[in-house]
C-alpha cells in the first residue's frame, strides 16, 4: 500500500547519473531506494529505470541483473514504472545506433533511430506538444525541459482498443518530431531528464508520484 511518501525504487543496474535522479525524486516527495534487490523492486510503489549512454550498453546492463524480467513483472501486475532517457528508449522493440541493431524490452512497438537534425546531439531546453489527457504534464503545458540525446523514437504505432485507456503521447521537435514522453497505463517514460529540468522537472516527478497514491 502506498504511504504518504510513496516508496520508489531506482533500479541500480550500472547506469550513470542515478544519484541526481534519487535527489530529484526525494525533492518531489518520495522515499527513495537505489537498489537491485528483487523483492524491493517488486514491492515498491514505483520503479524508476534510469539510462544514459548507448542503447546496446543499457540493454546489456539490464540483462545482467534480469532487469527486463523485473520490469515486465511489475507492469503485468499494474505497478508503476518510469523510464528516463535511454530508460525510455529501451521500452521500444529495437534501437539502431551506429549501425548496431539491438533488441529492446518490447513493451511498445517501434524503433529508436538517429535524430534527423542539423545539429546532434540535441542538448538543451525544448518545449513540448503535450498529449491529450496527460497527467504527467498537468499544469506544465508551457514549460521547457532539458534533453541530451542523439536518438529517439519518432513514430507511435501502438493500437490500443477499449476498454484499455488510450496512451497519452507527448512530442517535441529537434530537426523533426520525436516522442518526448509516453503515459501508457502503469508504464510512463520521458526522453528528457526531469532531474536536470529544474522546478519543472521536479513538478513532473511530483505529478508521477501523485499517480502512485491515487
Amino acid at each position: 500500500m502506498a504511504s504518504e511518501r510513496p516508496l520508489v525504487a531506482v533500479l541500480d543496474y550500472g547506469s550513470g547519473n542515478v544519484h541526481s535522479a534519487v535527489k530529484a525524486l526525494e525533492k518531489a516527495g518520495a522515499d527513495v531506494r537505489l537498489t537491485r534487490d528483487r523483492a524491493l523492486v517488486a514491492e515498491a510503489d514505483g520503479l524508476l529505470v534510469p539510462g544514459v549512454g548507448a542503447f546496446s550498453a543499457v540493454m546489456e546492463q539490464l540483462e545482467s541483473i534480469r532487469g527486463g524480467e523485473l520490469i515486465e513483472r511489475r507492469l503485468a501486475g499494474g505497478r508503476a514504472v518510469l523510464g528516463i532517457c535511454v530508460g525510455m528508449q529501451v521500452m521500444f522493440e529495437r534501437g539502431i545506433e551506429r549501425g548496431v541493431d539491438t533488441e529492446g524490452l518490447g513493451e511498445w512497438p517501434g524503433v529508436v533511430r538517429p535524430l534527423e537534425a542539423p545539429v546532434v546531439p540535441h542538448m538543451g531546453w525544448s518545449s513540448l506538444e503535450v498529449g491529450q489527457g496527460s497527467r504527467l504534464f498537468a499544469g506544465l503545458e508551457s514549460e521547457r525541459f532539458y534533453f541530451v540525446h542523439s536518438y529517439a523514437a519518432q513514430e507511435w504505432t501502438l493500437d490500443v482498443q477499449p476498454p484499455f485507456p488510450i496512451p497519452s503521447v507527448t512530442w517535441s521537435t529537434h530537426g523533426s518530431r520525436f516522442i518526448a514522453a509516453v503515459e501508457n497505463g502503469p508504464l510512463t517514460a520521458t526522453q528528457f531528464h526531469p532531474e536536470k529540468s529544474g522546478d519543472a522537472g521536479i513538478a513532473v516527478l511530483r505529478n508521477w508520484l501523485g499517480t502512485l497514491v491515487a
